[in-house]
């Protein structure tokens, strides 16, 4: 199953000055972002020992300001140590999970929102029961319930679920267009609630999204979901796109007929890739377990 390369096109480049031909991580630069993300996110792909400061390719000292950032390398200078973080990233592909503990966290989501909240587009026919081409997003994973569980994440849902669970919160769903439900899955796009709610692209921007803020209305709704799990996306979307070499997307695009267990199979973080893929189907029963933050 071919997995496509997040660090292919890459514009930003991260290093540690005391190891200038080792590439830490970096990012596919779209609108919006500025030096000040780029420090905030270089201190979730690094543990830093110590104060530091970045200084580009031309020995320039970035401040920490909303300058826009532009392409380049930049260097992490300190006098502690830089160490790339080992916090996991939690594999996700793009499967809706079904059943009836979620058809109530699909309609409070819908209830609440009523258009995707980040291209502000309007169902127009919602009322009526038209919701083609929206659909409600988990911010966090129905299938990763246990490591909610063990992680006692409910701690911040204060609008219970109807049914199926803390996890199925309204407080844990927005809702969004199919095409950027897909994108947000994948975690090539999130919102930054550290930054005015902001949304960051991670792969060119196509649909004009980059570095829009979420609106008023929404953010004053007290349903709203809670910035703890936005800033847990955020953090993951960064993880999955800037550390390394970044982690793979997975094909979501299965036709009839087409080998979709050999494809998974042949593909990397098989045993991941699969389990999710069945919890989040399924929807019931023991989930997939997962460690760290």
């Amino acid at each position: 199953m071919p997995a496509f390369n997040r660090s292919d096109g890459r514009d930003v480049h991260v290093y540690d000055a005391k190891d200038p031909d080792t590439v830490i991580g970096g990012l596919v630069l779209t609108s919006g972002i500025t030096n000040a993300n780029l420090y905030s996110m270089v201190e979730i792909i690094c543990f830093i020992d110590g104060i530091f400061f970045l200084r580009d390719e031309y020995d320039t000292t970035i401040q920490r300001d909303d300058s826009s950032l532009h392409p380049g390398k930049y260097y992490i200078l300190t006098a502690g140590t830089v160490t790339p973080s080992d916090e996991p990233w939690l594999v996700r592909t793009i499967s809706a999970g079904t059943g009836t503990r979620v058809a109530a966290f699909r309609d409070a989501v819908r209830d609440r929102d009523g258009r995707c909240i980040i291209t502000g587009e309007v169902a127009l026919s919602g009322h009526r029961g038209l919701w083609a081409g929206f659909e409600a997003a988990h911010i966090f994973p129905l299938a990763y319930e246990q490591h909610w569980t063990n992680y006692d994440y409910s701690r911040w849902i204060t609008v219970p679920a109807t049914s199926g669970g803390s996890i199925n919160s309204v407080q844990n769903g927005v809702l969004l267009r199919d095409d950027i439900h897909t994108l947000f899955d994948s975690y090539l796009i999130s919102i930054n609630p550290d930054d005015g709610y902001k949304v960051v692209c991670f792969q060119p921007d196509g649909k004009n999204i980059a570095g829009k803020h979420l609106d008023q209305q929404f953010l004053e709704d007290p349903r709203r979901p809670v910035d703890q799990l936005l800033r847990w996306h955020f953090r993951q979307a960064v993880l999955a796109n800037m550390k390394g070499a970044g982690e793979p997307v997975f094909e979501c695009d299965f036709p009839p007929g087409s080998d979709m267990v050999g494809e998974i199979l042949s593909g990397p973080r098989a045993g991941e890739v699969m389990e999710f893929e069945l919890f989040s189907r399924l929807a019931v029963g023991d989930k997939p377990k997962a460690t760290g933050y």
